[in-house]
């Protein structure tokens, strides 16, 4: 069993995280296993302060960011590896111990594509979306659990939680006839929830548009059309400067925004898209197309105008949204990796010829 001395000669260390230890395993330069070790999270910082300086690859996960940057104040090269990206390298059946060996031998690849260190902000921000989707996902909930307590007592109601907002206080009050004073009760009592979330969730999405109009980043994401505070936000928390891809097709397939390929034999086959990466991010940009797509008379002054008229022809709305929230992302990431502003390109109107 390598012993901790044998540690000062380890070229590449990986990292198995867990809520409450972490898993090591340190390779030498001939990949031979010079490290075994398991390590409070409280006292990781302590262990690395004496390790020479080494490449690093800790698995993407449970407060990974954190433990990162800590490694990176003490001077050493940290990678995180998604998990998806180490497990076809793990040998045998699965143990704390083999994940970390299996990110170690992973973050040695130059092709492994890594998550970047997130900052404090990035994290926070990130915090604030996903409150705001989980309230969210609760005043649906209470809508649609109002809605069915209505129709199971014969009162049906218009889809669109605003005809609901509009017709209950009138409904509790005037059909005493089906309703239970028990039942009036409960749905008075899901209608203060209701108020309490819609509350809620207007105080962090105020919270996050101040955030996005003091982010130099966020500002320069506004002038994509379809893009707003909140996705603009959500794209800063999620990549920060964009510096994890190499281009904008890159971020787009990696949102899941493209076709999923199956191919052989010199035969392309594609299928739906991937769905991969960040689905809330994926969500909000094929919102921000579909809300694009809802203005034609806009078309051309965002330079879309002849693409968007042909493809309107020959695709499905719902394909045609996918196929602009594509091009969207990738057109967001260009202006976050360089830096500017987004600049449509319009085409001069060419006036007929006089006879």
């Amino acid at each position: 069993m390598p012993s901790k001395a044998d540690s000062a000669v380890a070229r590449t260390i990986g990292i198995d995280t867990g809520k409450n230890t972490l898993h090591m395993v340190g390779l030498n330069e001939k990949g031979a296993i010079v490290l075994r070790e398991k390590v409070s999270r409280t006292r990781i910082a302590a262990r690395f302060v004496n390790l020479p300086p080494c490449l690093v690859g800790i698995e993407a996960g449970m407060a990974s960011h954190h433990v990162a940057r800590e490694l990176v104040a003490l001077g050493h090269e940290v990678k995180q590896v998604p998990p998806a990206y180490s497990k076809p390298f793990r040998q045998g059946h699965k143990n704390d111990f083999r994940d970390a060996h299996a990110v170690a031998e992973a973050v040695e690849r130059p092709s492994t594509r890594c998550v970047p260190i997130k900052t404090d902000g990035q994290l926070d921000l990130q915090a604030l979306h996903r409150v705001r989707s989980r309230l969210i996902g609760n005043r649906t909930a209470v809508i649609n659990q109002t809605r069915g307590f209505l129709l199971e007592h014969g009162i049906p109601v218009r889809q669109g939680y605003r005809f609901l907002r509009q017709q209950l206080p009138q409904i509790l009050a005037t059909r005493t006839d089906v309703l239970s004073p028990r039942m009036i009760r409960i749905i008075a009592d899901l209608m203060a929830d209701w108020k309490y979330l819609d509350e809620r969730i207007e105080g962090i999405t105020d919270e996050i548009g101040a955030l996005a109009h003091a982010d130099e980043g966020c500002q320069q994401l506004i002038t994509v059309p379809g893009i707003g505070p909140i996705i603009s936000s959500a794209m800063v928390a999620a990549i920060g400067n964009g510096a994890a891809f190499c281009k904008g097709r890159d971020f787009a397939a990696w949102l899941g925004l493209v076709p999923k390929q199956m191919s052989t034999g010199d035969r392309t086959i594609l299928g739906r898209i991937t769905k991969r990466g960040n689905r809330y991010l994926r969500v909000l940009f094929v919102q921000g197309a579909r809300a694009v797509l809802l203005r034609p008379t806009s078309w051309a002054k965002h330079s879309f105008g002849s693409w968007l008229t042909a493809a309107t022809r020959r695709l499905h709305r719902n394909v045609l949204a996918i196929a602009l929230a594509n091009k969207l992302a990738r057109i967001a990431w260009t202006v976050l990796a360089q830096g500017r502003r987004y600049e449509a390109r319009v085409e001069p109107r060419v006036e007929p010829a006089a006879a």
